[in-house]
């Protein structure tokens, strides 16, 4: 991959464009077999762009790119019918994907552990995770601090068995066959942790009943 041919328009320093091409390297190397290197290029890039005009931290861009590229094509793999492994996958969306999704996502994947799969989006991302929302899932000994706040796609949310909505309304993707959960939980944007404690707890709550309803069985 060439910063010439695949990043024509952006004013890249040489670090990331380094770390752009080794992000392509990662990724060549996870799906040879699956993708090819033109699709994950596109997607690389076009992850890379879902972040540049609102990262206030350049340097990590190709890193985020990378993460972001790898759900998509995993998620992609997963409409395509090229994955099969049968684990039930749940996105979870709010607006700013900086709170509760990232709550629930967390919850999701610490109590299901290998048993299924859980994504999350927001229809404004945020700049960063709420720092209460942090500390609270701390508390439960779960670490979202080095998550992301990131926008879904179309593949994301098709590669679905469960969308989880939480409050972004008219904005959340709506797709036919899709089994679609809303649930009516305060954002904690502006909360101290004592006041996220209790939305916390009933994302857990909400959390276990859906893994109930999956028949996934809770690892704690």
């Amino acid at each position: 991959m060439t910063e010439t041919a695949s990043f024509p328009h952006r004013n890249l320093s040489i670090d990331q464009q380094v770390a752009l091409r080794t992000a392509a390297t990662h990724l060549q190397r996870q799906f040879d077999g699956t993708f090819g290197e033109e699709t994950i290029e596109r997607f690389l890039t076009s992850s890379y762009d879902q972040f540049a005009s609102r990262s206030t931290i350049p340097n990590f861009l190709p890193l985020l790119a990378e993460r972001f590229a790898r759900q998509r094509l995993h998620a992609l793999a997963k409409v395509e019918g090229l994955v099969t492994d049968g684990k039930p996958v749940v996105l979870f969306l709010c607006v700013h994907n900086a709170g509760r999704s990232q709550m629930a996502m967390g919850f999701f994947q610490h109590l299901a552990g290998d048993g299924a799969v859980a994504w999350s989006g927001g229809s404004e991302p945020g700049t960063e995770i709420n720092q209460a929302a942090i500390a609270a899932m701390s508390e439960r000994g779960i670490d979202i601090s080095r998550e992301f706040a990131k926008p879904w796609t179309d593949e994301i949310v098709r590669a679905a068995d469960v969308v989880v909505t939480m409050g972004c309304g008219d904005a959340c993707p709506v797709f036919p066959g899709k089994r679609y959960l809303d649930w009516t939980l305060d954002d904690p944007a502006g909360k101290t942790v004592n006041d996220v404690r209790p939305i916390r707890d009933e994302i857990e709550r909400r959390v276990r009943t859906l893994l109930d309803e999956l028949e996934v069985p809770a690892q704690h």
